[in-house]
Parts: structure tokens; sequence; C-alpha cells
């Protein structure tokens, strides 16, 4: 998981390590934890995140009593090796509050929203199509999906060029929702686009 526990300074901290806990499609931050050599070696052979809980003086492995719990996608140091960030999927809300993170009750700000969008969309993809748009879309296939992402990028052009801020907002949301979909529909993920976008990105020249 891209970590050795042995190059880690866990006596920094006098045996524990602190863990930012963050939702690895969304980047959204879930939690702050710590961890001792034992919990980190836990969480390493089951791939469920284990913490040291300072108040139980004793370590617990998340969602071992709600179900809640992280499955771990990478687990990373900082420069110094004594913190480290957890990128996980959550089963359920990362806090206790019932909220999907500690750090406020806002669900995936930002750019993790098209993370969440896609989630739902997945969530969608077995739905009835008779009840659910987004089922429907998928079951007409690639093509049908292709389609919409025409008109409804026609609709944000035309909004671009004459129509006040509000629809060209509204139209713009249609289009990425549509392309998400037409991405699923062809067993791909934003990811995809967004590793073209990063294979592109070069140092800015004066020429630029």
């Amino acid at each position: 998981m891209s970590v050795n526990p042995d190059q880690l300074d866990f006596a920094k901290g006098n045996g524990l390590i602190p863990a930012v806990v963050q939702d690895a499609d969304t980047l959204q931050v879930l939690t702050l934890a710590y961890m001792d050599r034992a919990a980190l070696d836990e969480t390493i052979e089951s791939g469920e995140a284990t913490f040291f809980s300072r108040s139980r003086g004793g370590r617990w492995r998340k969602g071992e009593t709600s179900g809640n719990r992280l499955t771990v996608v990478s687990i990373t140091p900082d420069c110094d090796n004594d913190s480290l960030v957890l990128a996980v999927r959550p089963m359920g809300p990362a806090c206790h509050l019932g909220t999907t993170s500690c750090f406020g009750s806002e669900d995936a700000p930002g750019l993790g929203r098209i993370a969440r969008l896609e989630a739902t969309i997945a969530e969608r993809a077995a739905a009835d199509p008779s009840t659910s748009w987004t089922a429907r879309l998928l079951a007409e296939g690639p093509k049908r999906v292709a389609q919409k992402v025409g008109e409804e990028g026609v609709e944000t052009a035309l909004a671009g060029a004459a129509g006040p801020d509000e629809e060209v907002a509204s139209e713009a949301a249609d289009l990425v929702y549509h392309l998400l979909v037409l991405l699923r529909a062809r067993q791909m993920s934003f990811q995809d686009v967004l590793d073209v976008l990063a294979s592109r990105a070069r140092p800015a020249t004066h020429a630029d």
C-alpha cells in the first residue's frame, strides 16, 4: 500500500501517528485518526482501516459496530514519515454523527461532486428503466446516450452565446450528467478523462 511501517517515526508521537482519512474518489477529507504500529499492520493485512482510539485506549476497526467500514485503497506517508494519508472507499458515513465527513456536514464539496454523481449513476444502472431516466438511457445503449450528449452540448452552446448565467449553469449541468452517463455506458469513468488531461499537462512557457 505504498508504505513501509519500518520507516515511519512512531516515536515522535509517543507511539502514535496521525492519519488523515480521505475519500479515494471525491478526495473529501473524512476524518483524522491515529494509528500505532499494530493498527497499521492490521490495516495493511485486512485492507480495512484500523485505528488506535486514545479515548478507549486500544485498537478499533472502523465500522465494527455500525458497518460503516473503510476499505483502504492506498496509504501514503508524508515527507517526514510521521503522518499518513489513507485513501479509502467508505461503506457509509465516516462520522459517528451520521455525516459523510467529520469536518462539516457538506457531502463531497467542489469537484468531488463529479465522483459522487458517478457513484449515483452506477447505482441507478441497476434500477428499473421504467422509473429511472439513468437506467433507461443505459439500457438504450451508448449511441442513444451519445445523442443526448450532442443535444445537451448544443443547448449549452446556445445558452453560452446568448443566455443568462443561470441558464448556462443549468445547461452545463445537464451536459455533465449526460457525459458521465455516456462514460458509464462505454465502461469508462471520468478518471479516464482526467488521465488524458494529466498527460497533456506541461509547464507554462512565455509563448503560452
